[in-house]
């Protein structure tokens, strides 16, 4: 502690010694301090003075001695505390000089250290300078290269879309006539089922499958085997449009985004140190949101091209197809139609030729009928006729029955009435037998005529369904530009 009255000494220390200024170059070699002892020791003997010097060499004292100078010092400390500090702080001359020296030596070297930054600096800006400037006309460049790059694959992209969207309108259009097409074949289908359904109103014998239900069977099976292609074809159509229509999606986003990183790109280009609207954007560098590589970014517009192309091409070949299938079609069901139309025209025919036949051999029975008729009348006359000559003979023959005694002879007039009632018996007996015969003969017949009859009404009825039902509603058919799709 100190003592009271006594003002406080103030304690000199030697500042540590560094470096002038820092080094800021891969050359910080070139500026280091030349004075490495007091930078590296600070606690050097330099600052310690000579008394301390002096003190270390005295020689030893006695302890009498010792304890004598002790209390001398301690007496001296006592009474003077400033000369405790000045003891232990007080520098030599020669401290003093080489502190000077030192100074001037660390100022040489400081201004020559900066000196050498100065025109390290002022050459490392100009190289610098350079270097940005020859850096941002090569990322100009780079740019200008680019948005070429872009207008290039822009142009290949407006190019497909382009084909892309025609080759879209025709499929439509072929789509549209297939479907008018198919929608045409409903009436020949419904014609040809409605022929099939009279013709099963014909009755008996005429109730045959003849060749003109088996064509119009025929004609109903080509009919629906030409509908079941048509909408085959139509749902191949219906996803080939699909198809084309996601490839044109994928080719229009990808000119939209092309659209979208030329005009980034094209600013980019155009922007100047001078420009509005720059700024700093820290960290930037570091952060990559890239998604792809020049190859993979060229290679992915490439396959929307070639896909794009594959679905043209696969939609080129469908409407060959259709094409193809319309005209077949038309073809089959036109062939078939006139085949059933000649069966009928052959059926009716015979049809009406038979009824023909049966109305003349029905004109025929009637005659027949008539006079078998009469021939009946006739036998019954003649039957009548008999009964008297009959009633005669027999009543001649009971009267003479009657003559007495040996009157009662066999004579020949006897004979001659036996003979007559047998013969008159014989002959009823006969013309009864012809009379049941022609009756039997006028049952047949009149059997005869209800069977012509009744085969008459039949060929009527078939005659009716072939030529009036069917073949007036086969007058009308879908003409060859409506099978194949045109209005």
């Amino acid at each position: 502690m100190e003592l009271f009255g006594s003002t406080l000494s103030a304690t000199y220390t030697r500042p540590k010694t560094s470096h002038f200024l820092p080094a800021i170059s891969t050359m910080a070699s070139s500026y280091r301090n030349t004075q490495p002892a007091l930078i590296m020791n600070p606690s050097a003997n330099l600052w310690r003075t000579n008394s301390y010097y002096k003190s270390s060499i005295a020689p030893p004292l006695t302890s009498s001695t010792q304890r004598d100078h002790f209390d001398l010092v301690r007496a001296k400390t006592a009474l003077y505390p400033s000369n405790r500090s000045a003891l232990m702080t007080r520098y030599t001359p020669d401290d003093w000089y080489k502190s000077n020296h030192s100074n001037y030596r660390e100022s040489e070297s400081s201004r020559k250290s900066a000196e050498r930054l100065r025109k390290d600096t002022i050459r490392l800006m100009q190289d610098r300078e350079q270097l940005t400037r020859r850096t941002q006309e090569n990322t100009s460049k780079n740019i200008a290269e680019r948005v070429n790059d872009i207008n290039f694959w822009k142009s290949e992209l407006n190019h497909e879309i382009d084909n892309m969207v025609t080759e879209i309108g025709a499929l439509t259009e072929v789509k549209r006539r297939l479907e008018r097409a198919l929608a045409e074949t409903e009436g020949p289908l419904q014609v040809s089922q409605e022929c099939l359904y009279h013709r099963e109103k014909r009755m008996s014998i005429d109730l045959v499958h003849d060749d003109v239900e088996k064509d119009l069977i025929k004609e109903v099976e080509v009919i629906k085997s030409c509908q079941e292609r048509m909408r085959r074809h139509q749902d191949r159509a219906i996803a080939q449009l699909a198809s084309n229509r996601a490839a044109l999606h994928e080719l229009e986003k990808d000119l939209s985004d092309k659209v979208t990183a030329q005009r980034i790109d094209d600013r980019c280009h155009h922007l100047r140190n001078t420009s509005d609207g720059i700024g700093y954007y820290r960290g930037i560098d570091r952060l990559d949101h890239s998604v792809s590589l020049p190859d993979s970014w060229s290679k992915f517009t490439d396959d929307n091209i070639l896909l794009s192309q594959s679905e043209r091409a696969a939609s080129h070949k469908l409407r060959d197809e259709i094409e193809i299938l319309l005209n077949t079609t038309s073809h089959e069901m036109w062939n078939q139609f006139n085949s059933v139309n000649v069966a009928f025209t052959s059926r009716v025919s015979e049809t009406a030729d038979a009824k023909s036949n049966l109305q003349s051999h029905l004109a025929k029975t009637l005659q027949e009928i008539f006079q078998t008729e009469m021939l009946i009348e006739s036998l019954k006359k003649a039957l009548r006729d008999k009964e008297s000559p009959l009633k005669v003979a027999q009543t001649r023959l009971e009267e003479r029955t009657r003559r007495p005694n040996v009157e009662l002879c066999r004579d020949n007039p006897h004979h001659r009435l036996v003979s007559e009632v047998r013969e008159i018996e014989d002959t009823i007996h006969k013309l009864q037998e012809r009379l049941m015969e022609a009756e039997n003969t006028l049952q047949n017949l009149v059997k005869t005529k209800v069977a012509l009859e009744h085969d008459l009404s039949i060929k009527a009825n078939s005659l009716f369904l072939d030529q009036e039902k069917c073949m007036s509603i086969r007058k009308v058919f879908p003409s060859m530009p409506r099978l194949v799709g045109y209005t």
